[in-house]
């Protein structure tokens, strides 16, 4: 399995995207609000298994100090092996190295599995910010990234 960097405009990663926004508007029913925001200044991570992208995961800049987790997706035939927590810590790496020392992330409150995983990888709920504010269904945490000295 294999990490790398790729470019919003890649197609394994809006075919991802995509899967991922059908798989959530499943989940909630198809709840007002829930509008995707497409973003192009997000830096995406994928994950490579046998030459095909399986996984996906961004970080964009809130502000100076904070990078925000966005569009985190693991094909359904790969979950349960590990590969969204792997693809966390890679994020996270990532949002140091662009100078991020907190990253915060946004949910919704009928996925536990995904609260779960954030909760386990350290990650405390916050109050609801930005364009969540209004969605009633949705659920923000943080985590304070460890900055070597």
């Amino acid at each position: 399995m294999l990490i790398e960097s790729r470019p919003a405009t890649d197609p394994e990663i809006a075919a991802l995207v995509t899967a991922q926004q059908r798989e959530l508007r499943a989940a909630d029913g198809g709840l007002d609000g829930q509008a995707t925001v497409t973003h192009h200044d997000i830096r995406y991570l994928a994950v490579v298994e046998r030459g095909r992208a399986i996984a996906c995961g961004g970080i964009q800049a809130l502000d100076a100090e904070t990078g925000e987790l966005k569009r985190m997706y693991v094909r359904p035939a790969y979950r349960g092996r590990g590969v969204a927590r792997q693809l966390l810590a890679a994020l996270e790496e990532l949002a140091l190295r662009h100078g991020h020392t907190r990253v915060c992330l946004e949910t919704g409150s009928y996925l536990p599995a995904a609260i779960g995983l954030y909760r386990s990888c350290g990650y405390r709920p916050i109050p609801v910010y930005g364009e969540y504010v209004a969605n009633p269904y949705s659920v923000c945490f943080a985590k304070r990234l460890p900055v070597a000295v």
